[in-house]
């Protein structure tokens, strides 16, 4: 009777937890997992936008992107703006973090400014990054004037384009992962640094021996949000450069959104779709498998 009554109460308790659930599963299945299938089916399909004939191709979208010089260039354009992007960001938010850690006051000013521009929405802050990077009339440009150096039409240069985008990049996010990282740096126990101070270790070694050890499991979260955030990044470009000049902008979302809707392939946007996610995955769970067992949590 005891186990027949405790097997009903856990019964229950799952059934209410489904239920719970179930608004969160719906809006999963209709808006993430139902278009990834969609998506995985017209990879194999010549679809058009608007046109209801779908022809069976096979292999021959995955063969094409193969082929296709301009995905490798937004390949590796995406490439290196993560490369660059993430650890700058990170270390500029680690930065940032440990300084407004240091109890002084007015860090509650500090941290509101540095907050700011997370809080901006992203076509408005491209925005005002095209007015401050204008070749005529921007700021950057004027004081590089003042100093004697020459102007350069950042956005519009195929050199200083994607650089430019990346420093906008910096600017937003670093906020964002420096808010995660403080929240991490306030559970570490003081008297670990007061022990270290006691015996002489210097603030540097303090932060690589005590800060980032302890501290490495939100370092490892906001690594794996930071790749996510990079390879979505598609405002940015489309507001500031539309992928340009000669496509030195040009990066993977930015490629789907041209076959998808301005080309109206849907075929080969879903391929291109397909093969961003399964890098992105491939490449998360390489990070995971390599720096995952490095990780070290408070407590174990």
């Amino acid at each position: 009777m005891v186990v027949g009554a405790t097997l009903q109460a856990r019964i229950r308790e799952a059934g209410l937890a489904y239920l719970l659930l179930l608004p969160s599963l719906v809006f999963l299945a209709a808006f993430t997992y139902w278009p990834i299938l969609r998506s995985i089916w017209f990879s194999f399909h010549d679809v058009v936008l608007g046109d209801s004939k779908i022809i069976w191709l096979g292999l021959e979208n995955y063969q094409r992107l193969w082929e296709d010089r301009l995905f490798w260039k937004a390949f590796g354009n995406t490439a290196f703006y993560t490369i660059i992007t993430i650890p700058v960001a990170i270390t500029c938010a680690l930065l940032m973090a440990v300084a407004l850690d240091s109890k002084l006051r007015g860090m509650a000013i500090y941290r509101s400014a540095f907050f700011y521009p997370v809080m901006i929405p992203s076509v408005a802050a491209g925005m005002v990054w095209v007015f401050l990077y204008s070749a005529s009339y921007g700021p950057i440009n004027q004081g590089l004037r003042l100093i004697g150096l020459p102007d350069t039409a950042w956005l519009y240069d195929s050199t200083w384009a994607l650089p430019a985008i990346m420093v906008m990049s910096v600017w937003k996010y670093s906020g964002y992962f420096m808010l995660i990282l403080l929240a991490a740096l306030k559970l570490v126990p003081s008297d670990l640094y007061e022990a270290a101070r006691l015996d002489g270790v210097s603030a540097w070694h303090r932060l690589i021996h005590i800060t980032l050890p302890l501290i490495s499991p939100t370092l490892y979260f906001v690594v794996i949000i930071g790749l996510l955030h990079s390879y979505q990044i598609f405002d940015y470009v489309y507001v500031m450069t539309h992928g340009g000049p000669a496509d030195a902008t040009n990066v993977l979302t930015f490629y789907i959104y041209q076959n998808g809707f301005q080309y109206q392939d849907i075929g080969y946007a879903s391929t291109l779709a397909n093969v961003l996610l399964l890098f992105v995955g491939g490449l998360i769970a390489v990070i995971a498998t390599v720096f995952g067992r490095r990780i070290h949590y408070l407590g174990r």
